[in-house]
C-alpha cells in the first residue's frame, strides 16, 4: 500500500499487494531447491517476495474463448517455471528434514496458467505431490513447526490465494438459484484446494504457537483473506469459512478486528452495491461467535444485532443467506430474551409489501423466534404479532396464508395463546371467519377450519361470544348498506317533486361505450346455400380475410425460385 494512502480500517498495512507476476519471480527462484537463506527484513513483512520492479503492479489479461466461464486464474499473468523434484522427507534423514520442509514450501510459490489444460503438466504435479507431502508432514509429525517455518508457510498461503478476483459472473446475487445455475468455479483449484488444507493443518497443529505466528498474521492478512469471501467458487467460500474460524479461535488479540471487518462488508452490502458472494459463510462464522458471547451481553453486540443483522432483512438477495440470518438472530434473543419486542417490532417494519417469497421467509424466522420466546416477552408482542399474522392468513396468496396457518400447528405457541386466549382470539377470528368463506384456495378453507376448531375447543365461550359478535357486525354492516340505499332513493324522489325538476335536466352519466359482441361461427365448407328465394346463404362473408396487397411480379418470382430451391434441398 503507498505511504500515505488511507487504510479503511484505521492502521498501516504491513502486507503490500503488488504484481503477481513479482511473486511468480521470486518463488521461481526457489523452484530448484537452491540453498536455504535466512529471511530479511521485519519477520511479518512476507509481500518482500510481493515487490517489483513494476511499481504500477499491473495485471495482464488472458482473452477469454467464447463460451467460457471467467476465473481468476485469467487475471494472472504467470511465468513458465520448470521444477525440479526434491526428495521425499520421509526418505531424509532427521537433521536435514527442517531445510527440506522449507525448500518444499518455497517451491509451492510457483504458480501456474490452468486455463491451458496441458501446459507445464510436470511442473504442476510436481506442486501436487509436494504440498500433499506437506500436508501429511503436518499432520503425521510432531515438533517439526519451528520458528522459521512462520513466515514461509504465511508467505505461501498469501503468494498462493491473496489475488484480484475477477468482475462477477451472476451480477446479482437475487438471480442465482443454486439448483439451477451453475456456479463459476476457480481454474486453479486443484492446487488451491491443497494449500488452504496444508494451511487449514498447519493451524490446527499441536505445534502452533500464536505469539510467534502473530508477527505474520497480523491486521492486513485478515483484510485480505475476508476480500476473497466474493469469490463465487462455493468450495473457496467453505475453505475460507474454516479457516477464518480457526484465525478467530486462535488470535484472542484479533477477535474485535475481525469483527468490525466483517461489519463493514455488512455495511458495504446493504448501504452499498448490495451484490456480494460470501454473507451466508460470514453469516455462518458470526453464528458461532455469538453462541459463545458471555452476558451479559455488551452494548456493542446488541449495536450490532441492530445495525446489521436486522438491516440485512431488506436486501433482495435475502433469500441466499436467510437460514444463517435468523440463527444469528435467534442467538441473540436466547442469550438476552427483553431484547425480543425490539428485534420483532423491526422486522414488522421492514416486512414487505407485494414480496410474497419474502414473507415466507419471514413467518419463518418468526416461528423459530417463538420457538424460543419467554412467556413474559409473549404477552408484550402479541397484538402486533397477530395483527400480522391475521393479514398474512387473509392475504390472496396462498402461500403466504399456508404458511401463516401452520402456525396454529405450533403446540408452544399455541400453549402461550391459550393463556392469553381473551386477548388473541377476538384479534384473528374476524379474519379466519372471512377467509373460510372467501379464499379461493380449498387448501386454506382446510387449514383455516382447523385453526378455528382449535380456538373453539381452547376457549368455548369466548369463541362463541366471537362469533355472535361477528355476525351482528356483519348484519349491521349490511343493514349500513341498504340504509345508504334507502336515503339515496328518498332524495331521489324529494328531488323530482321539485317543481324546478322538469325544466332542469339533469343528463344521466354517460356509460363507457360497450364493446361489441363477437360471435364466432363454423367456417363454411365452401359450398353455397341458398335459401328459397334464392338468396346466398353461405356464411363465406362472416370469415377474417387477409389483406388484399399489389402484387409485384419480380416479389413473386423471387418467392417462387427460393420455394423450388428449398425443395431441391428437401429431396
Amino acid at each position: 500500500m503507498p505511504r500515505g494512502s488511507k487504510n479503511p480500517f484505521g492502521r498501516k498495512s504491513i502486507h503490500k499487494k503488488g504484481s503477481p507476476q513479482a511473486a511468480q519471480n521470486a518463488s521461481a527462484a526457489a523452484s530448484g531447491g537452491g540453498a536455504l537463506a535466512k529471511p530479511a527484513g521485519p519477520p511479518s513483512s512476507f509481500a518482500t517476495n510481493l515487490i517489483t520492479n513494476n511499481k504500477k503492479g499491473e495485471m495482464a489479461m488472458v482473452p477469454k474463448a467464447d463460451g467460457q466461464r471467467a476465473s481468476s486464474s485469467t487475471f494472472r499473468n504467470f511465468k513458465s517455471v520448470e521444477l525440479v523434484k526434491l526428495p521425499a522427507l520421509k526418505d531424509t534423514p532427521p537433521k536435514d528434514k527442517p531445510e527440506l520442509f522449507i525448500k518444499k514450501v518455497r517451491q509451492c510459490n510457483a504458480l501456474f496458467d490452468f486455463t491451458e489444460a496441458v501446459s507445464e503438466l510436470k511442473s504442476k504435479e510436481i506442486k501436487r505431490a509436494a504440498l500433499n507431502e506437506l500436508i501429511d508432514y503436518v499432520t503425521n509429525n510432531r515438533k517439526v513447526i519451528t520458528e522459521a517455518v512462520y513466515p514461509e508457510v504465511v508467505n505461501m498461503f498469501a503468494i498462493n490465494l491473496f489475488r484480484t478476483l475477477p468482475p462477477p459472473e451472476n451480477p446479482s446475487a437475487a438471480d442465482f438459484d443454486p439448483e439451477e445455475d451453475e456456479p463459476t468455479l476457480e481454474a486453479a483449484w486443484p492446487h488451491l484446494q491443497l494449500v488452504y488444507e496444508f494451511f487449514l493443518r498447519f493451524l490446527e497443529s499441536p505445534d502452533f504457537q500464536p505469539t510467534l505466528a502473530k508477527k505474520f498474521v497480523d491486521q492486513s492478512f485478515v483484510v485480505q483473506m475476508l476480500q476473497l469471501f466474493d469469490s463465487e467458487d462455493p468450495r473457496e467460500r467453505d475453505f475460507l469459512k474454516t479457516t477464518l474460524h480457526r484465525l478467530y479461535g486462535k488470535f484472542l488479540a484479533m477477535r474485535s478486528f475481525i469483527r468490525r471487518s466483517i461489519n463493514n462488508i455488512f455495511y458495504s452490502f446493504v448501504y452499498g452495491n448490495l451484490r456480494h458472494n460470501g454473507i451466508a459463510e460470514l453469516l455462518e462464522i458470526l453464528g458461532s461467535i455469538i453462541n459463545g458471547f458471555a452476558l451479559p451481553l455488551k452494548q456493542e453486540h446488541i449495536k450490532f444485532l441492530m445495525t446489521v443483522l436486522i438491516p440485512l432483512h431488506k436486501p433482495k438477495s435475502l433469500s441466499v443467506y436467510h437460514p444463517q440470518l435468523a440463527y444469528c438472530v435467534v442467538q441473540f434473543l436466547e442469550k438476552e430474551p427483553p431484547l425480543t419486542e425490539m428485534v420483532v417490532t423491526a422486522i414488522f417494519k421492514l416486512w414487505p409489501k407485494v414480496n410474497s417469497a419474502k414473507e415466507v421467509l419471514l413467518l419463518n424466522e418468526l416461528e423459530e423466534i417463538l420457538d424460543v420466546i419467554e412467556p413474559e416477552e409473549f404477552v408484550k408482542i402479541m397484538q402486533p404479532l397477530f395483527a400480522k399474522l391475521s393479514a398474512c392468513v387473509g392475504s390472496a396468496h396462498f402461500q403466504v396464508a399456508e404458511r401463516a396457518l401452520y402456525f396454529w400447528n405450533n403446540e408452544y405457541l399455541m400453549s402461550l395463546v391459550h393463556e392469553n386466549s381473551k386477548h388473541v382470539i377476538p384479534l384473528v377470528f374476524p379474519t379466519l371467519y372471512k377467509t373460510s368463506k372467501m379464499h379461493w384456495n380449498k387448501a386454506i378453507h382446510t387449514l383455516v377450519f382447523t385453526a378455528l376448531k382449535v380456538f373453539g375447543s381452547m376457549n368455548q365461550p369466548l369463541f362463541d361470544e366471537c362469533s355472535a359478535k361477528y355476525k351482528k357486525m356483519q348484519e349491521a354492516e349490511e343493514k349500513k348498506l341498504e340504509d345508504r340505499a334507502s336515503v339515496w332513493k328518498k332524495l331521489e324522489a324529494q328531488a323530482k317533486k321539485n317543481p324546478l325538476a322538469k325544466s332542469i335536466e339533469i343528463p344521466n352519466p354517460k356509460m363507457p361505450t360497450p364493446m361489441p359482441e363477437v360471435i364466432m361461427k363454423v367456417p363454411s365448407t365452401g359450398v353455397a346455400k341458398r335459401d328459397k328465394d334464392g338468396a346466398d346463404d353461405s356464411d363465406d362473408s362472416i370469415l377474417r380475410r387477409k389483406s388484399q396487397l399489389p402484387r409485384d411480379p419480380a416479389t413473386m418470382s423471387a418467392l417462387e425460385d427460393y420455394a423450388k430451391t428449398t425443395e431441391h434441398h428437401l429431396t
